[in-house]
């Protein structure tokens, strides 16, 4: 489990839904017993009797609930996921039919570096690396429509992850409009990508996100 601070208080606790179960009997016997829940629309709230509050959000593609049977029950039921992530003229995009890379292609294409250089060269170099940019976009498209689209009638989200200019201005392309009306919040904090980082993003897409904040002394 990764945990780290919140914007606005409280910290972030990332739960992979098999170990969810286990999460929750060790928040209630941190925290004084069984909390009380309540639905939401970031999703379930759980009031611990000594204060502390935590709240459940269900990872990309889990439908809403109500109470915690079936929280678990969605979180933990496989879900066909699009995947889609970009980074430095990488672009790696998958299917995943729950834990498992059903379908997937990896390309990369070299994007110059920013130069310190001033005057023409600068200007130069800037041209160039606009060219190569747009140029990784548009392979990063051609993916997209070829493995994603035709699934799109499948997906129950798209996460996306890496550089998120460079994921934008894939999903502008018109032809991809019914893959990115799919496209979850969650952007996946993710490397150059390349094929074991597009099977380690499957596990990140599923995760549940817990956001925990103790009481006010």
């Amino acid at each position: 489990m990764n945990s780290r601070p919140a914007a606005g208080g409280g910290r972030w606790v990332d739960v992979a839904p098999a170990r969810l179960t286990r999460w929750l009997d060790g928040f209630a016997e941190r925290h004084g017993g069984p909390p009380q829940v309540t639905a939401g629309p970031e999703g379930l709230r759980l009031s611990a009797p000594d204060g502390t509050v935590a709240v459940l959000s269900p990872p990309p593609g889990a439908p809403a609930a109500t109470d915690l049977p079936a929280f678990l029950s969605a979180v933990t039921a496989p879900r066909r996921l699009g995947l889609l992530l970009a980074r430095k003229g990488a672009v790696a995009v998958g299917v995943a039919d729950g834990d498992r890379l059903v379908v997937s292609k990896v390309d990369s294409r070299y994007v110059q570096g920013r130069t310190a250089a001033g005057g023409w060269s600068q200007q130069r170099f800037a041209r160039r690396r606009e060219n190569q940019a747009k140029a990784a976009v548009a392979d990063g498209a051609e993916l997209a429509v070829r493995l994603l689209l035709p699934e799109a009638g499948r997906l129950a989200a798209l996460v996306a992850g890496g550089d998120r200019r460079a994921v934008d201005a894939i999903l502008a392309d018109r032809r991809l409009a019914s893959v990115a009306a799919l496209r979850a919040e969650r952007l996946l904090d993710v490397p150059e990508p390349r094929h074991a980082v597009l099977v380690e993003a499957i596990v990140a897409a599923r995760t549940v996100r817990v956001l925990v904040r103790d009481p006010v002394p």
